[in-house]
């Protein structure tokens, strides 16, 4: 009797694939490159898997969904957010949807914090400086800002959102905001304040982007936000690319509207290295590093694969997103 195929678009992090590899009860066929799938490699692909392991790449939509297996029982994305899947069509079809929730709110966070380290006392012209083996101790020159005594601002107050003030208060702030669709009932714990979004934008010296993709998030931070900012605030984003229309990030930081900005997402990704923002000064750009530890990696992938099987074998997922 045939195993059920599992389809998987990506090598894993070592210790998840070597599970991957070692799994006897499903045929695992892979995609065994670090890159992007390509498009048709994916749509062959799904064609007769039982189960599909997808990355944040992986557009999953009408196409793909009509080019693959009619018993096709699962699709499990190896991430937190699934905006790359077209939810309305996973659930006429009756397919489980599984993500990976959770496992990567501490290393997100601590990216957020790295990205406005390096933005605030601006650690990529320092860094230029150092490889381009000019300069030393200045007392006037190259100065950043500290967090003492600023306001905190937080566009988004989930899991992430609140990993990142945990993290970030400990540096002075004297005031923390957040949106969110409803104030939290313990936002006293956190000493967080939930404000309507054009007064934080107003007030925060620092604003962390920890909000979802959505219709309503979708080129949120654009000219008319950026116009109600500081000329000292800094923008960090490790969200989603689409969140920031990236043209108008530009105009703010080129006209002094915004101080800095710390991008690890981007639209696209990995931005061209002849990118303005990514030439910028005064902008820090990663490459989606967010959840990048060996831990959190492997966590993701080990979850990501546990819902596929258990999608497979019609056992309840783990982490299965409600649609």
């Amino acid at each position: 009797m045939s195993r059920p195929v599992l389809f998987v678009t990506r090598e894993l992090p070592p210790q998840a694939q070597k599970r991957l590899d070692a799994l006897t009860d499903v045929e695992v066929r892979q995609s065994k490159s670090t890159k992007a799938i390509s498009r048709s490699d994916l749509l062959d692909g799904v064609a007769t898997a039982d189960g599909l392991l997808c990355m944040l790449s992986d557009k999953i939509d009408e196409e793909l969904l009509s080019a693959a297996n009619p018993l096709l029982k699962v699709i499990s994305t190896c991430s937190v957010g699934y905006d790359h899947v077209d939810t309305e069509l996973v659930k006429r079809r009756g397919l489980p949807l599984g993500y990976t929730p959770d496992v990567l709110t501490d290393a997100t966070a601590d990216t957020t914090v790295l990205l406005a380290l390096m933005a605030s006392r601006r650690a990529k012209e320092a860094l230029c400086i150092v490889h381009e083996g000019r300069g030393g101790f200045s007392l006037s020159t190259g100065l950043g800002t500290q967090f003492t005594n600023k306001t905190l601002g937080i566009v988004g107050f989930g899991r992430i959102g609140r990993a990142t003030v945990e993290r970030l208060a400990p540096f002075g702030f004297s005031k923390i905001m957040y949106t969110s669709r409803r104030p939290l009932h313990d936002e006293a714990k956190l000493n967080a304040q939930h404000v309507p979004l054009p007064q934080l934008l107003a007030k925060a010296d620092l604003i962390c982007i920890c909000c979802p993709l959505t219709s309503e998030t979708t080129n949120m931070f654009n000219k008319d936000t950026f116009s109600l900012m500081k000329s000292t605030a800094i923008v960090v984003n490790t969200a989603r690319g689409a969140i920031v229309n990236q043209d108008d990030l530009l105009h703010a930081l080129e006209n002094g509207q915004i101080a800095a900005a710390g991008l690890d997402v981007t639209v696209p990704e990995p931005l061209p290295a002849d990118h303005p923002l990514v030439k910028h000064p005064r902008c820090v750009v990663l490459p989606h590093i967010g959840s990048a530890t060996e831990e959190t990696r492997n966590a993701m992938a080990n979850l990501a694969i546990d819902n596929a099987l258990a999608g497979i074998f019609d056992q309840p997922l783990k982490a299965e997103v409600e649609l």
